[in-house]
């Protein structure tokens, strides 16, 4: 750990001619108030315009040259800036992001400039309704709490969020104590170190040895969950659902267990609802379930896309699987099955230098822990039948979430046991 907080995590790679690097702030959508909705990705945005040494293309460029990728994403809870390079221009990656991170700009005239952009993104959303369906499911399922309002907030919000108040909720909440510095690949820990230490002394962000690091988000009290139908006619040629229950937070034991139920549910070809709603009926073309959790909360649920004449009966499907899972939980094969493609899709999805910075990051900064992979594996081996029926019975017994986006009358109805 270096002063001010700042926490250094690093993951070698024999064998691999790459490196990624990422810097992950604990600042996320959750941490806006109602009128500054949209800020903090707003600011993901405005960290690429320019900094005290780069203007805008100098930054792009840069990692452009020598074949690197770079990017950033905001979630709920957390803010991630990264880049993935050939092990030789480490160092560079390392500089240009920490530097976009330190020290940007954030000049009004770019404020004003990438407010189009996240209008437009904002647009491009409201254009696809099998991504604006998951928005309304949650704004559905926890109200207009923090957990509720989307990531990139509205119209609104973002037309009325002046420059200054981008640039406070910058000051306030970037601090080294709220980061985590990740890197992963061809590389030696105390080089990564020294590098990290030097940009961020450049800056002036390690003056105070005696701060400490902030622990894991815990989130406080849960955000209220509710039921029932949210309908948003659109008139799109495909109804577009979500159904879902209250999950488990993301450090829960029990999230494996969940992993294994939406697997089996809806997780590949040979799920339940995949076999019955697309391959035995043709009813739908996409067709997925899913688990996502956070400090506090977690959302499990199943989202499918149809012809609007048969949303009623893929509806029907739907509710049906999960009913039948929560009465008598998985089958042997079922269970083994979910194992199986658990265990395969975490091996196969840290096979390169991006998705291991991503795991040790977000296991630093999220969840306060770092299992090894053959230690997520024994706990997803140790899941038994019983834990399966138990969950299952508890879960999907709670009051269930419909949101329909479509070409449907306001006040329609759908069956929603």
């Amino acid at each position: 750990m270096l002063p001010g907080g700042l926490r250094v995590i690093t993951e070698q790679l024999p064998g691999v001619r790459s490196a990624a690097f990422g810097i992950w702030v604990g600042v996320g959508s959750r941490d806006e108030s109602h009128a500054q909705m949209g800020s903090a990705h707003y600011l993901e945005h405005l960290l690429f315009k320019g900094t005290r040494r780069r203007e805008a293309l100098e930054i792009s460029s840069l990692i452009d040259e020598v074949g690197g990728e770079m990017n950033a994403f905001t979630s709920k809870e957390h803010t991630c800036f990264y880049a993935r390079v050939l092990d030789r221009d480490l160092p560079l990656a390392i500089d240009v992001i920490s530097d976009i991170v330190t020290a940007a700009l954030l000049r009004p005239e770019d404020v004003d400039a990438e407010r189009g952009v996240i209008l437009e993104e904002i647009a491009m959303r409201d254009d696809d309704p099998s991504d604006l369906v998951h928005d309304e499911f949650m704004e559905g399922m926890f109200g207009p709490t923090d957990l509720g309002r989307s990531i990139l907030g509205t119209q609104q919000t973002i037309e009325g969020i002046p420059a200054q108040a981008i640039a406070s909720f910058y000051a306030e909440r970037y601090r080294p104590e709220a980061m985590v510095v990740a890197a992963a690949g061809a590389l030696e820990h105390d080089e990564v170190v020294r590098l990290v230490d030097a940009a961020f002394r450049a800056s002036g962000w390690l003056a105070d040895p005696g701060v400490r690091p902030r622990p894991a988000r815990n989130g406080g009290l849960a955000p209220p969950t509710s039921g029932g139908l949210r309908l948003v006619p659109r008139p799109t040629e495909q109804a577009h659902l979500v159904l879902g229950v209250p999950g488990v937070p993301r450090a829960d034991a029990r999230r494996y267990t969940l992993n294994i139920l939406s697997t089996a549910l809806g997780g590949g070809m040979s799920s339940r609802l995949f076999q019955e709603i697309r391959e035995r009926r043709g009813l739908a073309y996409s067709v997925y379930a899913f688990s996502s959790g956070f400090s506090d909360a977690g959302v499990f649920g199943a989202y499918a896309g149809c012809l609007p004449s048969k949303v009623d009966q893929v509806l029907e499907l739907a509710v049906g699987a999960l009913d039948d899972v929560a009465r008598h939980g998985l089958t042997a094969e079922e269970l083994a099955r979910g194992k199986g493609q658990a265990k395969g899709s975490i091996v196969l999805g840290l096979e390169d230098s991006g998705s291991r910075m991503s795991r040790i990051g977000n296991a630093d900064l999220v969840l306060g822990e770092l299992p090894s992979i053959d230690e997520v594996i024994a706990r997803i081996d140790a899941i038994t039948m019983d834990d399966i029926v138990r969950e299952a019975a508890a879960l999907l017994s709670a009051p269930r979430a419909l949101t329909v986006i479509g070409p449907f009358e306001a006040g329609r109805t759908f069956a929603l046991p």
